[in-house]
């Protein structure tokens, strides 16, 4: 997301830069003032060292000790542990149930950013920040998520090995960031076994189809991290707000200037259509 270079001074007309962050919940116009002069803030990458210091809080990006403040006290940021058996649309033309038994108590029209399967449970992000949205749901991106699969049979160390190298399917090759063995267990019908992947590619059912490609189909699927947030203890269909830590990692990660170093997998089916 990139912005205009405004003068160093700032708007004339703008709104003083202690009091958008005030407003924001960051600190006292004190404290903050205590920042400014310590150069710990900057509006759009430049270090700000004036205390008149007034600003665009529409435009202007700020960022306090390298995390990014979100200004529009407008957006909403709401965690989701969707269950199975719930679509990721706001209105299912099926009659499956949907997201808006989760965002119809709030007052703000939320979206969510990329999807679950109906048969995969986990962490999706609800939101009414158009812009975040469209940025972290972008496949060039390559927001990193991390899954918790339960498969069929015991998975060996060769088999986690595989997962990282690369495995072929049928719209091309795709490797996971990182795998592991969380457990396993022996049983009359073969077995079964917990693994974690992480990735960032954006295609359709990826997870699933890695996991039969080796052998193991998934018996089920939890997404329990999506870029810097984190499942945590959060029941399944309940949400919850993000805290300003969460908020400021998230928003930082998608003011990057640059997506992710390309890959192989990144194809045209985006994290917008995502189903895990």
């Amino acid at each position: 997301m990139m912005t205009t270079e405004l003068p160093p001074g700032g708007p004339a007309e703008g709104v003083r830069l202690q009091k958008v962050l005030a407003n924001a919940g960051v600190a006292s116009r004190r404290v903050i003032e205590q920042y400014i002069v310590e150069g710990r803030i900057r509006v759009n990458g430049s270090v700000v060292t004036e205390l008149g210091r007034r600003i665009d809080p529409e435009k202007d990006l700020v960022d306090v000790d390298g995390t990014a403040v979100q200004l529009d006290t407008g957006k909403r940021y709401v965690m989701l542990n969707k269950p199975t058996g719930v679509v990721s649309t706001m209105k299912d033309e099926n009659g499956r149930p949907d997201l808006r038994r989760y965002t119809k108590d709030y007052e703000e029209r939320l979206y969510n950013v990329g999807r679950l399967d109906a048969e995969t449970s986990g962490l999706l992000l609800l939101t009414n920040d158009g812009d975040l949205a469209h940025v972290l749901a972008h496949p060039s991106f390559g927001v990193t998520k991390v899954y918790i699969a339960k498969v069929e049979g015991i998975v060996t160390a060769q088999t986690i090995a595989k997962l990282t190298r690369g495995v072929e399917l049928e719209d091309g090759p795709i490797a996971a960031d990182r795998a592991r063995l969380l457990d396993s267990s022996a049983g009359p019908r073969g077995g079964s076994s917990l693994v974690e992947l992480t990735l960032h590619s954006g295609r359709n059912r990826i997870v699933r189809r890695m996991l039969a490609a080796v052998g193991h189909p998934v018996v089920e699927l939890v997404r329990r991290q999506f870029g810097p947030l984190h499942l945590g203890t959060l029941p399944a269909g309940k949400t919850r707000e993000l805290n300003r830590i969460e908020l400021g990692a998230l928003l930082t990660l998608s003011r990057q200037d640059s997506p992710a170093d390309g890959a192989s997998d990144r194809s045209s089916q985006g994290d917008a259509q995502e189903s895990k």
